[in-house]
């Protein structure tokens, strides 16, 4: 995620140069093929990149509303997490009675649920929540394709244990038994945004529409601009491209980049809470920005 209100152009420049290079070559051919093929024959009307034009603002706008939709989504399931895993965790610390080697294992067991949520959400080989699980989890978990699926059947049982236990009365049971139902929502809204596909035909043609405008303007205002057309085509389009690649940043908003959310940021942040509210004395340093830029 961006920390920073003012974008460097460099980093424009990194997203955009390859579809730049594209833009200038199909600007200089068009203003060749204008000045050499078709100016002495007849002339391109300028309805053609106007109709174009308006036709790129709204795919633009579409995308771009639906990507940044499917960004703040996203963001809102995973502060919702470190909302309630700051209350699952104050809950299990104080109205459980006398069972503190299962609280702490429970608390625990969360850290490594988020973490084990949070390598399945960017497809990323993580182990850092095996150190919060015991040999009897990971050996249960391994049994399992979701991982974060079978930790929070383990904690059901646990919770189950505890009322056996009367370690907590049935109204507790049932308010902590409430959060662990709200941590499989989240997950699988989480889920749900990761595995579905962004219409591929609306970028597609967002695309081609961008090409077929920068070409017909390039061909139309080479008739009173000349040689320059070929910036002015390559300006305008730079505009539109800059526009698209913005949004389209955000389409996929667990992806480790600059643009997506800060999982890194957000599970050691529930981490450190939660360790902290357990009184534990190793305690891991914050995730820390990235050139005061972006953090992940």
């Amino acid at each position: 995620m961006l920390l920073i209100q003012n974008i460097r152009l460099t980093r424009i420049l990194r997203n955009t140069w390859k579809v730049d290079l594209i833009m200038i070559a199909s600007c200089s051919a068009a203003y060749f093929v204008r000045a050499y093929l078709i100016a002495h024959h007849f002339e391109i009307p300028t309805i053609i990149p106007t109709v174009l034009g308006t036709a790129i603002a709204f795919f633009i706008g579409f995308n771009n509303n639906q990507a940044y939709d499917r960004w703040w989504e996203a963001r809102k399931i995973w502060g919702a997490l470190v909302n309630d895993s700051r209350s699952y965790t104050r809950a299990l610390i104080n109205y459980v009675d006398g069972e503190d080697v299962i609280v702490k294992r429970m608390v625990c067991r969360h850290i490594g649920f988020l973490y084990a949520l949070k390598a399945s959400l960017r497809g990323a080989v993580d182990e850092i929540h095996t150190k919060y699980l015991t040999e009897e989890d990971l050996k249960e978990i391994a049994k399992h394709t979701n991982a974060h699926n079978a930790l929070l059947n383990i904690q059901s049982r646990d919770l189950q244990i505890l009322s056996k236990l009367g370690a907590i009365d049935g109204f507790r049971f049932m308010e902590i038994n409430e959060m662990l139902t709200r941590f499989s929502d989240s997950m699988g809204m989480s889920e749900r945004i990761k595995n579905t596909i962004f219409p591929t035909t609306y970028s597609y043609l967002t695309k081609v529409f961008i090409w077929l405008f920068v070409v017909t303007f390039t061909l139309v205002i080479s008739q009173s601009a000349g040689i320059s057309s070929i910036f002015l085509g390559w300006l305008i389009g730079f505009v539109f491209v800059s526009t698209q690649i913005n949004g389209m940043s955000l389409v996929n908003p667990f992806e480790n980049n600059s643009a997506g959310v800060p999982l890194n940021q957000i599970t050691r942040t529930i981490e450190i809470n939660l360790l902290q509210m357990l009184e534990e004395q190793d305690i891991p340093e914050p995730v820390k920005p990235i050139n005061e830029e972006y953090v992940l």
